[in-house]
Formats: structure tokens, C-alpha cells, sequence
């Protein structure tokens, strides 16, 4: 059956304005419009509004929504989102006078309802009042939100180091069997992915290296751009974004969680440092487990060039092997693998640190996670341009 439209009708009785309501008021149809409805009432001279109900058919919460947004464009001296300097400025402009809203002629659920969500009276300032700062103002308080932010981060890489050295003396406080089990998080059960993307992007370098290598009859030397490519940057750095994405947002997730259920406040109260507890052992885990991933993305990564250059190319296995050999030096290697450890001291750092400072609401727990994994690739990227910069300062 369909619905009946939802209809106001206004008419004047004794200086009083009743409001005729017919149809069914329900989300499945328009409410009339509060500002054109209230203007009406207000050019008839109404000072006050009563309800004529008899025609009203089905209703939900749009019929109650209807009725605030009346009432409050009718009564403005009662909003709650005005401040002292709007409600002087509103007082001198002379505002329109309020008009009294009787209930009594509606139904007794909606006058209940409508009491029940009366029952509370909006917060002072809980509608966020829109900026009217300056731009040296707002540069201003960008600038001291920029400052606070980088004292946090120094004073938790600060403290996780005072931490690391407790653990060095044997005196940090966490489950052993803790560490064991993000080891296996972050070690042999992100082989899967690692495998994969490692592998695409060694073939994904031989493909586009050979079409430019091929003008030139030196297909030979996709072994050394893919070996050389993996090993120095591709290796490590792959990893270490894709750790971010699967890993470090875990940690941010996860301590974000605890917060939220207050499990690291228990810890502060039995005196427990919850960032030798909780982030310690994540740090030790994906800072050890990293340079080994990142050796099987150079191997694996490497087999995918290989790939593309025995079916691609006609090269045998066996001088792709020798030609990788000769491109691939110790110091290359061992520089890659210094970096995947830093990068994982990074990820590790990033997604704790924004899970610590998540909020105590589940909405705050995704900010952390996407602040997480933002915050570790953008340290990973800016620490690669550092390490290729050194690095060909030291010839390596």
C-alpha cells in the first residue's frame, strides 16, 4: 500500500496557529520545510502553535525530527550552538520574538519522544563552531601542532631506546612468548605476500629493462639491472612498504584496541611499562625478521627477472646466474640489509607510536592505523633517499 503524502496545513484561530498534520510522516516521504513553514507562522502573527493530529496516519522519527527543527526555528533564543558574542549580536539586531509550541494535541508516543530527546539539553560548544582564524593564525597553530608532534616522536623513540637497553641487561619486562609469536607474524607468515610482490616487480624490471636493452643488443644486461636493482633498493624498500601496510598497521590496530579498552591504563596502574610490555618485543621482532625477508625478496625478486630473461629473451639460466654473480657485490648486499633493518626499526616505531597516541573511540583506532602505514612509508622513502646519497658519498 503506498504511503500517503505528509501534509501541513496552517490556519489561524484566535491569535494561534494550528498546524492540521495528515498522511503518513515516515522516511519514505518529504517532510514539509521547516523555514518555509516557520516564516508562514511567524508572517500570520502567531504567538502560539498548536497540533490538529486527527488526520495523521502512520509516523516514525522524520515526524519527530520535523517537530525540533520547527520548534527551533520558532524559539531561537533557546539554541544551543550560539555563543556570547553571537547572542549579543543577535539581541541588538532585535530578533524576532519566540513563539510558544503546544504539544498537547499530539499523540502521547510523540509527545514522549519528543520529551525524552528534550530530557538532555545540547552541550555548550558541541557543534564545532566554524574557523575564523587569520592565515598567520592558522600558520601559526600548524606550526605548533608540527612542534608537539615531533617532541612526541622524540620522546618515544627516546624512551623505546631506554627500553631496548634495559632488555639488553636483562631487566625489560615482557612475555618471551610474545616475542616468539610476532616473529612468526612478521616473519614466515608475510612470506606469502612478499613472495609475491618481489616476484612481479624482479619481473617487471626485466621486462622493461629488455625492451630498452634489446635496441642495443645488450640483453645481456638485464641480469645486472635486476640484481643490482633488487639488492641496493628494490629488495628492501618493497619489504618494507609492504610491511607497513600489513604489518605496522596491525600494531597501530592493535594497540589502538588496548587503549580503547583501557588495557593499557591497567598496565601503568600494576606498574608496568606498557612500552617495554607491548612495543618492545614488536620492535625486536620486525627489526630481526626484516633482513631476512628482504634476502628472499633479492632471490626471489631476481627469479623473476630470471624469468622473464630465459622465456623472454633466449638467455640460459646459466649465464643469467654468472652475469647476477659478477653485477652483485658483498658491499651491495650487506648494504641492502642494513637498510631493511632500519627499515624495520621504522615501521615498527611508526605503528606503535600512532597506535599509543590513538584516541579512546573506534574511529580514532582507524585514524591511528592510516596515520600508521602514511607515517612508515614516508619515513621508509625519505630514509632511501638518505641511504642513496651516503652511500654514494662511501662508493658502495
Amino acid at each position: 500500500m503506498e504511503a500517503a503524502e505528509a501534509r501541513a496545513e496552517l490556519r489561524t484561530q484566535n491569535g494561534d496557529a494550528i498546524l492540521q498534520l495528515h498522511g503518513d510522516w515516515s522516511i519514505k516521504n518529504e517532510p514539509p520545510d521547516c523555514d518555509e513553514l516557520a516564516g508562514r507562522i511567524r508572517q500570520a502573527g502567531a504567538s502560539r502553535v498548536t497540533f490538529d493530529s486527527k488526520g495523521l496516519g502512520d509516523w516514525d522519527s522524520s515526524l519527530l525530527i520535523f517537530l525540533l527543527g520547527l520548534e527551533r526555528r520558532l524559539e531561537p533564543s533557546t539554541d544551543a550552538d550560539s555563543d556570547g558574542d553571537e547572542a549579543a549580536e543577535r539581541s541588538e539586531a532585535a530578533a524576532p520574538a519566540p513563539i510558544t509550541v503546544d504539544k498537547s494535541g499530539l499523540p502521547d508516543g510523540v509527545r514522549n519522544l519528543v520529551a525524552l530527546a528534550e530530557a538532555v539539553p545540547e552541550r555548550a560548544g558541541a557543534r564545532q563552531a566554524p574557523d575564523k582564524l587569520g592565515l598567520l593564525a592558522r600558520l601559526g597553530k600548524t606550526a605548533t601542532s608540527l612542534w608537539h608532534g615531533n617532541k612526541e616522536v622524540v620522546e618515544f623513540v627516546g624512551q623505546i631506546t631506554i627500553a631496548f637497553f634495559a632488555w639488553t641487561r636483562g631487566r625489560a619486562r615482557f612475555r618471551y612468548s610474545d616475542l616468539f609469536q610476532f616473529i612468526q607474524e612478521a616473519g614466515v607468515q608475510a612470506l606469502p605476500i612478499v613472495s609475491l610482490i618481489s616476484f612481479l616487480v624482479g619481473l617487471i624490471l626485466a621486462f622493461v629493462g629488455a625492451v630498452q636493452l634489446e635496441q642495443f643488443g645488450a640483453e645481456i644486461y638485464v641480469a645486472n639491472l635486476v640484481g643490482v636493482a633488487m639488492v641496493r633498493e628494490m629488495g628492501a624498500m618493497m619489504t618494507g612498504i609492504v610491511m607497513a601496510g600489513r604489518t605496522g598497521a596491525a600494531y597501530a590496530a592493535q594497540l589502538g584496541s588496548m587503549k580503547v579498552n583501557q588495557e593499557i591504563d591497567a598496565l601503568t596502574t600494576m606498574g608496568i611499562s606498557p612500552l617495554e610490555f607491548l612495543v618492545l618485543p614488536r620492535m625486536l621482532a620486525l627489526a630481526t625478521m626484516m633482513p631476512l625477508l628482504a634476502l628472499y625478496a633479492n632471490l626471489v625478486g631476481i627469479l623473476g627477472g630470471a624469468t622473464v630473461s630465459v622465456l623472454m629473451l633466449g638467455m640460459s639460466a646459466q649465464s643469467y646466474y654468472n652475469q647476477t654473480t659478477y653485477a652483485v657485490t658483498l658491499p651491495m648486499l650487506f648494504g641492502g640489509i642494513f637498510k631493511a633493518c632500519v627499515y624495520g626499526v621504522l615501521v615498527a616505531l611508526a605503528g606503535c607510536l600512532r597506535g599509543m597516541q590513538s584516541g579512546k573511540s573506534s574511529s580514532a583506532v582507524g585514524e591511528a592505523t592510516t596515520n600508521a602505514v602514511v607515517s612508515s612509508i614516508v619515513a621508509i622513502i625519505s630514509a632511501c633517499g638518505v641511504f642513496a646519497v651516503v652511500f654514494y658519498v662511501l662508493d658502495i
